[in-house]
């Protein structure tokens, strides 16, 4: 006489059973690490902010006029933020933009300046060191001996971007004005 098993379908289940704790760790696992990537760009985002605010400081805000630069020198007559324009190139931009285009010109071109051939990842870790997170890097690539990228500085409805060229004492760095959404337009 042959015994026939009680459980003829217990190695299906046994397989079901194992298949759907493998599945439910996978999905366990792959909740974490989006949520520990959008807490890094929120840090990062974060120290942008940050740099963005002390780069600025001396700007007028959206909302009022503009306040006269500080001064570590009390014998330097206070400057004034220089005010955008009512025609011309920068007329897209409004009185914070037009100055802090050329306060991150400045530091952006400094940092770069004497890099006699800088490749892109150079150019990225220097741009980082400054304050700008790689979400807001683009088009950085090698052009002959320069190496080219723009910077999205767009903020509360701003359009500021910058446009730069690394390529040592011929470094050069433009602030435009980009569509307040939507990706940055390709070189001119």
């Amino acid at each position: 006489m042959t015994r026939t098993p009680r459980f003829p379908r217990r190695p299906a289940l046994v397989l079901t059973v194992t298949a759907l704790a493998a599945l439910t760790l996978t999905t366990a696992c792959g909740t974490q690490k989006p949520s520990a990537t959008v807490s890094g760009q929120q840090a990062r985002e974060a120290e942008f902010a940050a740099m963005w605010n002390k780069v600025g400081r001396s700007c007028p805000s959206r909302t009022t006029p503009p306040d006269p630069l500080p001064t570590d020198d009390p014998a330097t007559e206070e400057l004034e933020a220089p005010l955008p324009p009512t025609e011309g190139p920068g007329v897209d931009m409004d009185a914070y933009d037009w100055c802090a285009r050329f306060l991150h010109e400045e530091r952006v071109a400094r940092a770069l300046w004497d890099l006699p051939a800088p490749d892109p990842a150079e150019v990225r870790r220097i741009l980082n060191d400054l304050g700008y997170p790689d979400e807001r890097i683009h088009g950085l690539e090698r052009s002959g001996q320069a190496t080219r990228f723009l910077l999205d500085l767009r903020v509360d409805g701003g359009r500021l971007a910058l446009r730069g060229s690394a390529a040592g004492e011929r470094t050069d760095v433009e602030g435009y004005a980009a569509p307040r959404t939507g990706p940055l337009p390709a070189r001119h």
